[in-house]
């Protein structure tokens, strides 16, 4: 089983990015999907879900209307679209497979800073 995130980078504020995750080894679409995140000295925190097809999505609060989750079951791969990015959302990014087991991938760095 492998998730492989990608996407992340150095990016000013106001600015965009958008995380992928390549999911192999697994049923990707029997498999609900979650992007976590993790800032330096807090908790990993949800930040986006989306159910196996596709057809129903959560987002916190902070991230509302700024983020979008969406998934490829054909290419095995979903995504996090963030637009209007802010300071706050530096972390490490995470995507998780959910279902009866649980497969996180290694995390890629998001860095907001001017």
């Amino acid at each position: 089983v492998q998730l492989v995130e990608s996407g992340g980078g150095l990016v000013q504020p106001g600015g965009s990015l958008r995380l992928s995750c390549a999911a192999s080894g697994f049923t990707f679409n029997s498999y609900n999907m979650g992007w976590y995140r993790q800032a330096p000295g807090k908790e990993r925190e949800l930040v986006a879900r989306i159910n196996n097809i596709g057809s129903s999505t959560f987002y916190v609060d902070s991230v509302k209307g700024r983020f979008t989750i969406s998934r490829d079951n054909a290419g095995n791969t979903v995504y996090l679209q963030m637009n209007s990015l802010k300071p706050e959302d530096t972390a490490v990014y995470f995507c998780k497979a959910f279902l009866v087991r649980v497969y996180w991938g290694q995390g890629t760095q998001v860095t907001v800073s001017s």
